[in-house]
């Protein structure tokens, strides 16, 4: 799902609620994307349930047998994978095409008594969920009964955490001067080339708005961010910065810390999830538009703008988007149209309003949701079978 952002950890699941023998049981089942397992986790743990991480290792070419398997563990390899196996779950949660034929083992194997909830895109039928949670940029999903649509993905940022990785990262920063802008950096995704003309215009209008206020900037990248849009960007910074280059062998990831500590985020446009995340802090954020300049700002020279990266860009938007089969679509800018309409983001360049917006928390919709799939009935079940 989106969920592009490489920036969530894997939670342990002790770090999610005690167990206990009256409460439901989860299972979250992760994919092979940092952003959805994030979001996955997150809404897991934020049930206050018993919490148990299923990892699935796939077979070389499991990924070619995904349209085509229909309830099976026919596509991993379950030597490497997580224990699937009684007593069954009461809800699973999960992401991505791969996981669906495995879900719905589960739900086989379960007598049916499992609930699954799915997020993000769903490729199977809708009346094969129980719950689908969703973001804007799936147009094609119509209106149902176990839809819920959100603006933006789930995600595990809160006030508690952000004071708490600030605290942690406040000694690293100290030198800069104040106030502080986070530049959350993405990469290529779908119909966003983001090569060195990008990062070169990223870095000059970053540099902008920085000098305006006389701070630094806190640079943060994520494990899609190529080389040469690193060096550039930091070719291109001529104010006071810092960056941590992040990777999937890194020990440390100061994404969290930088979002408590800034006054002010600039984020690519490519990522729904580091957007999310971005809003949830309830500071100005700023989105850097990667479709092209805005009105009235300098294109750079065509010679530059003819490689590999937009030419796949190009394709996606002007093919993909128009004549591929509706389940691969994919459109961000509905995102970002919502998140502009809802005074919670504006287009890097322009004025932020005066008035901060409130909250963006939709994670309190989501565990309603998800409580009254299980129902209350369950825990007075188990209760009285003690």
């Amino acid at each position: 799902m989106m969920s592009e952002a490489e920036s969530s950890h894997e939670e342990s699941p002790s770090t999610c609620s005690e167990r206990s023998a009256d409460a439901p049981l989860v299972w979250a089942i992760l994919c092979g994307r940092a952003g959805d397992n994030g979001q996955i986790l997150a809404l897991a743990c934020a049930l206050g349930w018993n919490v148990e991480v299923k990892r699935l290792a796939y077979h070389r070419n499991g990924r070619l047998l995904d349209v085509w398997r229909g309830t099976t563990l026919a596509g991993i390899d379950q030597k490497k994978s997580s224990p699937l196996g009684a007593p069954w779950p009461d809800v699973i949660i999960s992401a991505s095409m791969q996981n669906e034929p495995v879900c719905r083992w589960i739900i086989k194997e379960s007598g049916g008594r499992t609930k699954y909830v799915h997020l993000g895109k769903p490729w199977a039928k809708m009346a094969s969920f129980d719950l689908v949670i969703t973001v804007p940029e799936y147009k094609w999903i119509a209106d149902r009964p176990n839809i819920l649509r959100n603006i933006c993905s789930l995600h595990e940022v809160n006030p508690v955490k952000l004071a708490e990785k600030a605290e942690c990262w406040a000694p690293e920063v100290a030198h800069l001067p104040k106030p502080h802008v986070s530049l959350l950096v993405g990469g290529y995704a779908g119909p966003y080339a983001f090569d060195r003309v990008d990062a070169e215009r990223l870095g000059r209008e970053a540099s902008e708005l920085v000098r305006g206020q006389g701070g630094a900037l806190l640079v943060t990248t994520s494990a899609r961010t190529s080389r040469a849009v690193v060096e550039t960007l930091v070719a291109s910074l001529d104010v006071p910065f810092t960056l941590h280059e992040w990777n999937s062998e890194a020990d440390e990831n100061p994404y969290i810390g930088f979002l408590g500590l800034a006054d002010s985020i600039i984020v690519t446009s490519d990522s729904t999830s580091m957007l999310a995340e971005a809003c949830a802090t309830q500071k100005p954020v700023y989105m850097f538009d990667l479709a092209g300049p805005r009105v009235g700002q300098p294109k750079a020279p065509i010679w530059r703008r003819l490689n590999k990266n937009r030419m796949q860009a190009f394709l996606y938007r002007n093919v993909l988007l128009r004549i591929a089969p509706k389940k691969i679509k994919r459109d961000i800018s509905r995102v970002h149209a919502e998140l502009i309409g809802a005074g919670r983001a504006v287009w890097l360049g322009e004025a932020f309003p005066d008035e901060l917006p409130g909250p963006l928390d939709e994670m309190p919709r989501a565990i309603a949701r998800v409580r009254a799939l299980v129902g209350d009935g369950i825990f007075s079940q188990r209760k009285s079978a003690r």
